[in-house]
């Protein structure tokens, strides 16, 4: 395939990170674009760049222009904000995209509950500047992150893409809703072609300290009690960053177009006559909290003292993906097996924080 330029926002977050460096790695060529704020630690953001060969000091130097990579010949980095819309024109003025895949947001369900302007801020004006940006300067090709959280209330599960998504438990899912709308909309009016993404449970090396695999790391390697919620009885479709990003780059390089199947009089909120796609991406396999958990205590060779507490506000009990969207229309098969993805966070884990 030919090479192409392609922007992917939030390169010092977890999954853009480990995106950019794919597309790097088989020749596309990539700008990064991340507000690096301190929602978690800046440091483990400013390492990820570091891997992508991004220097931080230059970064703090030139805020809201591009800094080069010294590792990839073909990645540049911009330190800007996705509410910034003057920024974000002139970056896709002068780029000239080629596709655009968006995973810049403020995430986490419970951090909504307590700073909702942030939220909207960042996921719903942020994302309205990249529809714009997109729509202004011929950008076609839109890939965007949206969220399990989506399905909120629904008790149905596996959850399928084609399930209503209108009674979400928290402001973070229901900007991720928004998102899709949104998405849709300019899809319809302005031609062009966008695919969401909704993300399940992800973990693996260079993930975010905020989730369920590092905090419980941390706690057990520092002989503290992890914090067990809604008593364990919960299950997660947790799923493998390669497996992620395989799946990404797969919707990246095959634009969504319309559905000779959608019908006004029933619709599919997943499909549309318009380019517009939704897929759920996921390992299409809970599992439940307690056998996640000693299943690291087994690759940390600890175990973990365990606090058992209540459900917390904006959370659910379980998320299972329907991936067969994503199977039936490009072969994908999420396929690490949940002791070998954990084999491989704790060794990244024990090197970064303790070696």
């Amino acid at each position: 395939m030919k090479s192409r330029k392609i922007l992917v926002t939030g390169t010092a977050g977890f999954i853009g990170y480990h995106l950019a460096k794919k597309l790097l790695e088989r020749g596309d060529e990539v700008v990064g674009l991340d507000i690096i704020n301190d929602y978690y630690d800046v440091n483990l953001k400013y390492a990820r760049l570091h891997e992508l060969g991004i220097d931080k000091n230059e970064v703090l130097a030139s805020s809201d222009q591009l800094v080069r990579s010294s590792k990839y010949k073909k990645h540049q980095f911009i330190k800007a904000n996705l509410d910034d819309a003057e920024t974000i024109n002139r970056l896709f003025k002068e780029e000239k995209f080629d596709a655009v895949c968006n995973l810049a947001a403020q995430a986490g369900v419970r951090y909504s509950i307590e700073n909702p302007h942030t939220y909207v801020q960042s996921n719903v004006l942020g994302f309205l500047n990249i529809l714009e940006a997109c729509r202004h300067y011929d950008v076609k090709n839109l890939s965007f992150a949206s969220s399990s959280s989506v399905y909120g209330l629904n008790k149905s599960q596996p959850f399928k893409v084609s399930d209503h998504t209108d009674h979400p438990v928290s402001l973070y899912a229901a900007t991720k809703k928004s998102n899709e709308m949104m998405a849709h909309t300019y899809a319809h009016l302005y031609g062009l072609h966008v695919t969401g993404l909704r993300f399940f449970t992800v973990y693996g090396p260079w993930g975010r300290p905020d989730m369920a695999p590092m905090l419980f790391a941390d706690a057990i390697l520092n002989d503290r009690a992890i914090k067990v919620f809604n008593h364990g009885k919960m299950s997660r479709d947790f799923t493998f960053i390669d497996d992620i990003v395989d799946g990404i780059i797969k919707v990246i390089d095959n634009p969504s177009l319309g559905s000779e199947n959608f019908d006004a009089n029933t619709p599919d909120p997943s499909i549309s006559s318009a380019a517009y796609k939704i897929y759920n991406i996921g390992n299409n396999s809970p599992i439940k909290l307690m056998d996640f958990i000693e299943t690291l205590e087994k690759a940390i060779g600890q175990k973990a003292e365990k606090n058992f507490m209540e459900m917390q506000d904006g959370d659910v009990v379980s998320t299972y993906a329907d991936v067969s969207g994503l199977m039936e229309d490009f072969g994908y098969k999420p396929n690490t097996a949940l002791d070998e993805g954990i084999e491989k966070f704790v060794a990244w884990y024990k090197t970064f924080y303790i070696n």
